[in-house]
């Protein structure tokens, strides 16, 4: 079972080998591919009437005989793997981040995680992808992402999520297995888990960039004591009462 995020807003366009190979016409393809017998070889290939990509051959045993390749070298693998699940655990108060990511400061890095992040800011339009278990009742805080949409699935577990919408209003929804979550770039958005196990979801980010995330306890820390006082009609000793951001 795979899970697929793609790049795109737009309707999704895939065109698949034997639907390219069926739209060229027999006489260019027989050019092309120069095969024993010609044209008349490729004229033995017939149009499924069922989607080959999902849809596999029912003599599928008879057809293949061996599946055996070569696996690439190491230096050339690791610029499209990346072993997410064995990778560095990142903790906060409420549960635990794993990422797949573009890092600027390589230092500490291993090789393979040197070359995934290399390989992930060279091109446009990719992915930051990363794990997320917040533990049982645990809150992953406000936060907003200035460089990049946040989209997410859920594996396991059960919360709510909430976020504010453009028009200011504050949206909240419970989450489950198999549901999929949209976060908008710049949107303050927050998970919690609401379960007696952990919630866990695989998140994905559209960007290739070091992800720029500004949390709850970041920016109210980073606003002087005094405008507190005068935005929340407080006074201002009243704010030394919330605890410092921790890292």
């Amino acid at each position: 079972v795979f899970l697929l995020f793609f790049t795109t807003h737009e309707e999704l366009q895939t065109l698949d080998v034997d639907d390219a190979f069926f739209s060229t016409p027999e006489d260019i393809a027989a050019r092309a591919l120069q095969p024993q017998g010609g044209v008349n070889f490729i004229r033995t290939f017939k149009k499924q009437t069922e989607d080959q990509a999902i849809n596999l051959p029912p003599n599928l045993d008879e057809l293949v005989k061996s599946v055996n390749y070569v696996q690439s070298p190491d230096n050339l693998v690791w610029q499209y793997f990346y072993n997410l699940k064995g990778s560095k655990e990142y903790r906060f108060p409420g549960g635990i981040f794993q990422w797949a990511r573009y890092r600027r400061n390589s230092t500490g890095l291993n090789e393979t995680e040197k070359i995934f992040s290399e390989s992930l800011n060279k091109h446009e339009n990719t992915l930051t992808l990363a794990t997320l278990r917040i533990f049982s009742n645990q809150l992953g805080q406000p936060h907003f992402h200035f460089n990049a949409n946040e989209m997410g699935y859920v594996i396991s577990g059960c919360g709510q999520a909430g976020a504010i919408a453009s028009s200011g209003a504050t949206v909240t929804f419970n989450i489950g297995i198999g549901d999929v979550i949209f976060f908008p770039v710049g949107t303050q958005h927050y998970i919690k888990s609401v379960c007696d196990e952990d919630l866990l979801l695989i998140l994905a980010y559209s960007t290739g960039n070091q992800l720029e995330t500004l949390r709850m306890t970041e920016y109210f820390h980073a606003t002087a004591d005094h405008i507190l006082a005068q935005m929340f009609f407080k006074e201002q000793d009243e704010f030394k009462k919330f605890p410092k951001a921790s890292k």
